[in-house]
C-alpha cells in the first residue's frame, strides 16, 4: 500500500484520498489472494529502490492472441534517486517472463513520455485503433 500510494502521488500531483487508499487495499486483498495480482518491489544494495505490478486476466481469444490470456502491466515506478541505473529494465523484464510464465499472449501497458523509450528498447510498441471513454 505504501508504494501504491507513492505511485499514485507521483502520477496524479497529489497524496490520495483515504477513500482511493481503502479501495486500493480492498482490490489487493480480493486480486493478490486470487492470483489476478502481482506486485514486486526493486531492492537495490537494501534499500527499495522501484516497484512494478500486473494483472492477469482473461479474454476472448483471437488470432492475435490465440490463449485469450492477457497481461496488463501497472504501477512502474522508480524512486529519483536510482532512476538511469537498470532497476525499470530489471523489473519490466521480470514482469514479462511472469507473463511468459502464464501463458499470456497479450501483455500490455501504458505509459508516460519518460517510460516511452525503455518500453520501446524492450520490444513495446504502440497501439492502434485504442480509445477510452470518459464521462
Amino acid at each position: 500500500m505504501r508504494w501504491r500510494a507513492e505511485v499514485l502521488e507521483s502520477v496524479f500531483g497529489a497524496e490520495p484520498s483515504a477513500d482511493v487508499l481503502t479501495a486500493n487495499r480492498e482490490y489487493y486483498e480480493a486480486h493478490v489472494a486470487d492470483g489476478s495480482h502481482m506486485a514486486f518491489v526493486a531492492v537495490d544494495d537494501g534499500a527499495e529502490a522501484g516497484c512494478g505490478a500486473a494483472c492477469a486476466y482473461d479474454e476472448m481469444p483471437s488470432p492475435d492472441n490465440p490463449s485469450g490470456r492477457c497481461f496488463y502491466i501497472m504501477n512502474m515506478y522508480v524512486r529519483p534517486g536510482f532512476r538511469h541505473e537498470g532497476v525499470a529494465k530489471a523489473l519490466l523484464r521480470h514482469l514479462i517472463d511472469e507473463a511468459h510464465r502464464r501463458g499470456c499472449g497479450k501483455i500490455y501497458l501504458e505509459t508516460t513520455d519518460m517510460g516511452r523509450r525503455l518500453y520501446a528498447h524492450i520490444g513495446f510498441r504502440d497501439m492502434k485503433d485504442m480509445m477510452i471513454y470518459e464521462d
